[in-house]
């Protein structure tokens, strides 16, 4: 590992890109400790200890990772987590805890980006699928608030939200990845317009963007906050294990 002393990594966790890096620090004879906010019910296994909840906020966070030791943390959690992601920011600036940010590569540079609709916000997103009448919502459970005043609407998410959805709306419970055969399936059966989603990048979910170009299916894609200028970035989990173990302690 070429340490000499014991470095204990809190990963902000709840994608593969978090549950590949605890595997892979354990591997390498790091202590870890994988955050999760709780909001799946049953996650898949992850390596090393695992805590779930919240912290109380970026002040919450500070205190939390000086009373546990903390060396390194690394963020590896969705591209809209974006709360989680600012209080750690704020945690680790306060503390001089380093801090990294595994960034999936954003679909901005996907060949077919230039004939997507950009907006910045699921407010803005909404009122663009406001014109279409079929939509497909591929944002996930925690942002469908900004989308009930479309009547009607498929929902794809993992889980449902706690509060009940409009009538009208059809969930659909499912997880990636999917192929782009199944998605231009889903699209025909249900008569889309319009997909909704967000640049969560990376490959699991992408072949909803193949499938809407291949059916003529237009597409808002809401953009993703950027990550603070002075908190180093890398793509893969391996470059974040070299990360953690090259970072001074």
């Amino acid at each position: 590992m070429g340490l000499n002393v014991r470095v204990k990594t809190l990963i902000l966790g709840g994608t593969n890109e978090g549950r590949d890096l605890a595997e892979l620090l354990v591997t390498d004879g790091h202590e870890v400790i994988t955050s999760l906010a709780g909001r799946v019910r049953r996650p898949a296994r992850i390596a090393g200890e695992v805590r779930v909840g919240g912290f109380g906020g970026a002040n919450g966070m500070a205190a939390w990772l000086v009373g546990n030791g903390i060396n390194r943390v690394v963020d590896a959690t969705h591209p809209f987590a974006e709360q989680i992601s600012t209080n750690a920011v704020a945690a680790c600036r306060s503390t001089g805890t380093p801090l990294l940010r595994i960034s999936r590569p954003s679909w901005a540079s996907h060949p077919l980006a230039d004939t997507w609709t950009w907006v910045a916000s699921h407010d803005e997103a909404s009122r663009e699928a406001a014109g279409y009448e079929k939509v497909l919502l591929t944002v996930g459970k925690q942002s469908l608030d900004h989308y009930r005043n479309l009547p009607d609407v498929a929902a794809r998410m993992v889980e449902l939200p706690e509060e009940p959805l409009p009538g009208s709306w059809r969930p659909l419970l499912e997880r990636g990845p999917f192929t782009v055969d199944s998605e231009k399936e889903l699209l025909r059966d249900l008569g889309v317009d319009v997909l909704v989603t967000k640049d969560s990048g990376g490959s699991l979910t992408e072949a909803k963007l193949t499938a809407a170009a291949d059916l003529g299916v237009r597409v808002i894609m809401v953009r993703r906050v950027p990550v603070p200028k002075d908190v180093p970035q890398v793509a893969t989990p391996r470059e974040a294990l070299a990360w953690v173990n090259e970072v001074p302690a």
